[in-house]
């Protein structure tokens, strides 16, 4: 980081994990002192799982709280939130969801400058915690800057009780901060790009856990959704003190956004960035076997097939994966030929 630059750092005031912590969601608005109007942002299945359970331990201490159902990530679905917010007089938002009612949730919540809530139901991503809000316009998923939450209050009795693969796809998102980090440096050093030694000293940390409890990462063990939560918020965490993304989104989240816009059917976004992470790693000359193996201990894709996306969406993707935020360097550099993409999928064995 270069000597004279002012970074405004966002980070979670509160942070709970553990069993049973969201019946304690009053105390945190409480400390928080956020007033008496929250607004709850959630999907339909996730309002059965959680949304109502916040909505009623809040009321049933006072608070006027009420709830929002949110269909999909998207900037129609911010700007209704946004007035629902607005005509209500709401003090703050709460994200109740997987992922995607926290993404609008976040932005909204920043676009109205009110403070925001995360509560996950799911360990799918590091959106849960992170300053950056995924959400699709006109075909395209971006990544838009937002607020961190405030608190993030995250159940891991709730979390054990989503589908495993949710949990798999967090742990590959955690694990593609290895080539995240590489492109960051590289692009410190070929292009001077502002680099924090601190933040990407953490969001390796965070990956490397992931990598040595592989094995101990199993279906419906409590303790599995424990560490993987911690590993999400340290990511967030690194994200926010970087002043970007930078820490935990390189050429692997280019390769997976591309998917998203090529495939007809893409996989999770935690899926695709733990494949993507495993090619980029072969690029930038590192342990890509190891990345590999332990996608596969923990039950994350590592192949085309294993992803349901036919080999030439892959091949495709990493074509134009460069393109993506072609402001942003990474080992891609300029893109790949077809035979370069070719060759690194068939040496990594991520087609067959």
């Amino acid at each position: 980081m270069k000597d004279g630059i002012k970074k405004w750092m966002q980070l979670p005031r509160d942070v709970m994990v553990g069993h049973g912590v969201i019946y304690d969601i009053k105390d945190v608005c409480k400390d928080l002192k956020l007033g008496k109007d929250p607004l709850i942002v959630t999907g339909r299945n996730t309002k059965k799982i959680a949304g109502d359970i916040v909505r009623d331990s809040l009321n049933d201490c006072g608070y006027n709280a009420s709830i929002s159902i949110s269909q999909e990530a998207s900037l129609s679905e911010v700007e209704k939130i946004k007035k629902e917010a607005i005509e209500a007089g709401s003090s703050y938002l709460l994200g109740v969801g997987s992922g995607k009612s926290i993404d609008v949730a976040k932005l909204a919540a920043t676009e109205i400058d009110v403070p925001f809530l995360s509560v996950p139901t799911a360990a799918s991503h590091d959106g849960i915690v992170s300053s950056r809000a995924s959400i699709r316009h006109n075909g395209k998923t971006s990544s838009i800057e937002a607020n961190a939450p405030m608190a993030v209050i995250a159940d891991t009795e709730i979390i054990s009780n989503a589908p495993y693969r949710l949990l798999a796809a967090g742990c590959a998102d955690i694990i593609s901060n290895y080539t995240a980090v590489k492109d960051w440096e590289l692009a410190h050093r070929l292009r001077n790009e502002s680099f924090s030694e601190y933040a990407s000293a953490l969001s390796l940390m965070t990956a490397k856990i992931l990598i040595e409890s592989a094995d101990s990462i199993k279906f419906d063990i409590e303790n599995s959704v424990r560490v993987v939560v911690k590993a999400l918020v340290s990511s967030g965490v690194a994200m926010s003190i970087a002043g970007s993304s930078r820490p935990a989104s390189g050429s692997e989240h280019m390769f997976s956004h591309a998917l998203d816009m090529i495939a007809p059917k893409p996989a999770l976004h935690g899926e695709q960035c733990g494949v993507g992470t495993i090619m980029m790693m072969y690029l930038q000359g590192g342990d890509w076997r190891r990345i590999k193996d332990s996608l596969a201990i923990i039950g994350a894709p590592t192949t085309a097939e294993e992803l349901g996306i036919e080999d030439k969406y892959i091949l495709e993707a990493l074509l134009v994966a460069h393109k993506i935020r072609p402001e942003r360097y990474t080992i891609l550099g300029t893109g790949l030929t077809p035979e370069a993409a070719e060759n690194i999928a068939r040496i990594t064995k991520v087609i067959s």
